[in-house]
C-alpha cells in the first residue's frame, strides 16, 4: 500500500510542479497555493483515492482515511522540498523530454544552488485521438540523497505545451 500511495502522490505533486500556474506553484503576480499546502492537498486526495481502491468491505473507510492522512503528510513534505529553481528546472526538463526526447532517453536537470537533481524519461508515445499525441513518462527527483520516482501521462496541446492528464 505504501508504494501505491507514494507513487500516486509523486505523480500529482511533481505534475503540479511541472505546470506553472497550477497547484503548488504560482508565478509572481498570480494567485496560487504554496507548494507545501498544494502538495498536501493533492497528496491527501490521491491518498484517499488509493485507499478507497485498496480497501474492501467494512475496512474500506479505514483504508481511505489512512490514505488521506498519509498522502497529505507525504505530499506536504515533497512539496516543501522543491524550491522555485527546482520547479523551473523540472518544468523545463519535462517539457523538453516530452517534446523531443526519444523513448527511454533521460533528460536531466540539476539545481546547482542546493544540489537537487533528477531526470525525466519518456517511456511511451501514443495517439488517443487522430492528431493528438500523448506520452507516458517517469520522473526521478533526488533531494538530500533521497530518490523519489513518479509516473505520469501528458498530452500535447495545440499551443505546443504538454498538459498533465488526470488518471
Amino acid at each position: 500500500m505504501r508504494k501505491v500511495l507514494i507513487s500516486a502522490l509523486c505523480v500529482v505533486t511533481l505534475a503540479a510542479c511541472a505546470q506553472q500556474g497550477q497547484q503548488g506553484y504560482a508565478p509572481p503576480g498570480e494567485v496560487g497555493l504554496n507548494k507545501t499546502t498544494g502538495g498536501a492537498l493533492v497528496g491527501a486526495g490521491l491518498g484517499g483515492l488509493a485507499g478507497s481502491q485498496l480497501g474492501h468491505g467494512s475496512g474500506k473507510l479505514a483504508t481511505t482515511a489512512l490514505g488521506v492522512v498519509l498522502g497529505g503528510l507525504l505530499g506536504g513534505s515533497v512539496g516543501a522540498s522543491l524550491d522555485r529553481a527546482d520547479q523551473a528546472a523540472l518544468n523545463q526538463s519535462t517539457q523538453n523530454a516530452l517534446e523531443s526526447a526519444p523513448t527511454n532517453q533521460p533528460v536531466q536537470w540539476r539545481n546547482p544552488d542546493n544540489g537537487h537533481y533528477g531526470t525525466v524519461v519518456p517511456v511511451r508515445t501514443y495517439q488517443p485521438n487522430p492528431g493528438q499525441y500523448c506520452r507516458e513518462f517517469q520522473q526521478t527527483v533526488v533531494i538530500g540523497g533521497q530518490s523519489q520516482q513518479a509516473y505520469g501521462t501528458a498530452c500535447r496541446q495545440p499551443d505546443g505545451t504538454w498538459q498533465m492528464q488526470q488518471s
